[in-house]
């Protein structure tokens, strides 16, 4: 389950950014404070958009960025950013940004089961409404906990 990889110290909610950069930056930021990437790692996830293009924009308003677990992946990690105003990822379909997930895996594929479960999270009309109340981390975890428990 998603929650069990969630650390309640990698979610933050009402985060300004300045742009993308700024919001994969500060999504991320939690991620190096607990250990589980590298400074390198949050580099390489923007480095990468800035090749690629915003890949890990997922769905409509939501991002997944990561980046490869070689880059400084030190353990599977999932953290949950709600940003207080949407940015603009370049991603035509599904801009502007207002939920990242920024994610560690330590495998190549590490992250498939992650998205499979935020997939269902994502199709459940209930998890935005809960992220956009929630006003603690403490209230995102326990919003994501109780949705899995329903599905």
């Amino acid at each position: 389950m998603l929650s069990d990889l969630l650390d309640g110290e990698c979610v933050c909610v009402g985060v300004e950014a300045a742009d993308w950069r700024d919001a994969v930056r500060k999504s991320m930021a939690p991620l190096v404070a607990q250990g589980a990437v590298s400074e390198s790692y949050v580099d390489d996830a923007i480095r990468g958009a800035e090749e690629y293009g915003p890949y890990f924009v997922v769905t409509k308003h939501v991002a997944l960025p990561h980046a490869r677990p070689e880059s400084g992946a030190h353990r599977a990690a999932l953290g949950v950013c709600v940003l207080k105003d949407p940015v603009v990822f370049g991603a035509k379909d599904n801009d502007p940004v207002k939920y990242l997930f920024p994610l560690s895996a330590t495998s190549s594929d590490g992250h498939l089961q992650v998205l499979a479960e935020l997939v269902e999270l994502l199709s459940d009309e209930r998890f935005f409404s809960a992220l956009d109340s929630a006003s603690s981390p403490k209230e995102v975890v326990d919003a994501i906990r109780n949705i899995e428990r329903s599905l």
